[in-house]
């Protein structure tokens, strides 16, 4: 990653192999205490938004893929983020098409305490999903799909100026994309994992440090 080492002043590594090897020895456990602590320098407001976005497994070019009729696999991402700070809590990821109500089980037992209300589109109306969260005590603030009249009446009295705040994982989702890329250049797919997680840790702290910069945003 060019820009991590410009800012440690390193032209060029020791071995092409020194980050590779590093990075295969440390377990996914070690990265997600790293995220979690990459979480805990920045405000908070127990409102996370749940949502999934697909990233690339290779990196090429749309014109080179609409050639030669090449299908880029992709990983679905599924991240949880604070509305407040957007900072991302914690991510799961997957290469099948789990659904969405199967995904959201595991981000809510691994985030107990951490989050008060969860904020998600109908994709997560799920009546497992709603009942785990109330029993982890989370509000689920979820849409519900619309198949009667008491379904578009639930959905109506949602609070729409809370609901709204899950705007905000769109907005972390096309961040991420930009600035770190749309896709992952490991090729194994427990490599792949690490690569995703690598890239929020570093947006928690671009976060925190616009923050700590008088509320400044980067570009």
């Amino acid at each position: 990653m060019p820009r991590i080492r410009s800012a440690i002043d390193l032209e060029e590594l020791p071995s092409p192999s020194t980050l590779c090897k590093a990075f295969n020895r440390l377990d996914m456990a070690v990265w997600r205490v790293l995220l979690n602590l990459s979480v805990t320098s920045l405000p908070t407001n127990g409102v996370a938004g749940i949502d999934a976005s697909g990233f690339d497994r290779s990196h090429a070019s749309k014109h080179y893929t609409e050639r030669t009729k090449l299908t880029i696999q992709q990983l679905k991402v599924t991240l949880l983020v604070d509305t407040k700070s957007n900072t991302i809590i914690d991510l799961h990821v997957t290469t099948t098409r789990k659904h969405d109500s199967q995904i959201a089980p595991s981000l809510i037992k691994r985030n107990t305490g951490k989050v008060a209300i969860l904020l998600g589109d109908k994709g997560y109306d799920d009546q497992k999903v709603r009942t785990l969260a109330l029993a982890t005590g989370i509000r689920p603030l979820i849409k519900h799909r619309e198949f009667s009249s008491l379904q578009k009446a639930w959905n109506a009295r949602l609070d729409a100026d809370l609901y709204g705040q899950r705007s905000q994982n769109e907005t972390v989702n096309s961040r991420l994309k930009r600035r770190h890329g749309a896709f992952v250049r490991s090729r194994l797919w427990w490599k792949q994992f690490r690569e995703l997680v690598i890239k929020c840790i570093v947006h928690n702290l671009e976060r925190s440090l616009a923050i700590s910069h008088e509320g400044g945003e980067f570009p």
